[in-house]
């Protein structure tokens, strides 16, 4: 299973509800106008050229791109991929998915966009995906927005049709970002000399962009070590599209591994489809844990808590169950002088003890271990 996950979509002409006020007269804030989508009937009929030609080079998901500038503002964001696919036409066998890119910049590293109040306008997107062009930006984007949240973003685009990175790759920013889930996008258009980054502005297109896309390229592979690191399309003319085997042998150009350029654009986008999807559970949770109590044998069922069970008797050894009561073991008799230490407080002197010991400087001690001195005879002297 192929997945090219940045099928760009056509531009649209977008016009006011009629029956709306456009009045800005009043106080408080006024409510965002919604608008009409409309498509030219050859842009339906392009795009549908374009998704049988991928299906036949053997591409069965499909994600449909929509880029916004700066921000994500919902007095003029407007969606839309939903009333897009409305007019395309089933097929079998493929999954078109619905992809949202915001375009960040200086004037964007305050805010993306990207809070709470705005999580409905992002509710109805498959995938989110950032694309900065500054070291900020850059920093939010891989160190913030890519934790578990119903706004997490877990695609990472970078401008390689640039002449130079406008940010440096840090290993602790590309360490992060990979930890928590995010991947880098490669865009293979880039690599042709295509039109890249439709809609962005910074697609460059001719040898110039070839040639920056190879280095920049390289630069990425060399940072992630080939790790996390997602290929697509991001292409607008039919003839700059590829297999899925001929981008495979591209990226081992590049600098990627044969297994490595294939999971790029097989297992990793898979794996990418199943994160994204946690956006809409709590804190990335997939399903909601169950308690699953064992069978308990009916030999053990019958018997309570309280009795004891009897042991089961080996080969080896014999087992005695006991279901009575231990009897009280008595504590062992005590003899007359331990009873009078225990009532004196003392220690008894022991059996066969002598009462005094004579130690080398002439004096005895008691049996009490006090030392008195030994009196001296009236009749020594004499």
């Amino acid at each position: 299973m192929f997945i090219d996950l940045n099928v760009p979509a056509p531009q649209f002409s977008s016009q006011p509800q009629q029956g709306q006020s456009q009045s800005k007269k009043g106080k408080g804030k006024q409510p965002a106008v919604p608008a009409t989508v409309t498509f030219a009937a050859g842009q339906i009929s392009a795009l549908e050229n374009r998704i049988d030609l991928l299906v036949h080079l053997g591409y069965t998901v499909l994600a449909l791109n929509q880029t916004i500038q700066t921000k994500l503002d919902p007095k003029s964001h407007v969606n839309v991929l939903d009333p897009l696919l409305s007019q395309l036409r089933k097929r079998s066998g493929l999954v078109l998915l619905k992809r949202l890119t915001i375009v960040l910049d200086e004037e964007s590293e305050k805010g993306f966009g990207l809070t709470t109040q705005n999580t409905p306008l992002v509710t109805s997107y498959d995938i989110l995906s950032l694309l900065p062009t500054t070291q900020g930006s850059l920093s939010l984007a891989c160190l913030t927005h890519t934790l578990p949240s119903p706004l997490t973003t877990h695609v990472i685009a970078l401008p390689l049709s640039l002449p130079r990175l406008p940010f440096r790759l840090k290993h602790t920013l590309i360490r992060t970002a990979l930890k928590n889930g995010a991947v880098f996008e490669l865009s293979y258009g880039g690599a042709l000399g295509a039109e890249a980054d439709v809609g962005s502005g910074l697609g460059e297109g001719g040898a110039g962009a070839k040639r920056n896309w190879w280095a920049n390229a390289r630069e990425v592979v060399r940072v992630t070590k080939g790790k996390g690191v997602l290929v697509s399309g991001g292409v607008v003319n039919d003839a700059d599209l590829r297999g899925a085997r001929d981008v495979s042998n591209l990226m081992t150009v590049v600098g990627l591994t044969p297994d490595a350029a294939h999971h790029a654009a097989t297992k990793i986008p898979q794996s990418l489809i199943l994160r994204a999807q946690t956006r809409r559970t709590y804190r990335a949770v997939l399903s909601e844990p169950k308690i699953v109590i064992p069978n308990v044998p009916p030999t053990q069922s019958s018997t309570s808590m309280g009795e004891p069970q009897p042991a089961q008797a080996t080969d080896s050894t014999e087992v005695v169950a006991v279901t009575g009561t231990l009897p009280a073991i008595a504590p062992p008799e005590q003899s007359a002088e331990a009873a009078a230490k225990n009532e004196n407080g003392k220690r008894p002197r022991d059996e066969g003890a002598p009462a005094t010991k004579t130690t080398p400087t002439g004096n005895t001690d008691d049996a009490g271990g006090r030392k008195r001195k030994k009196k001296k005879s009236k009749n020594a002297g004499a």
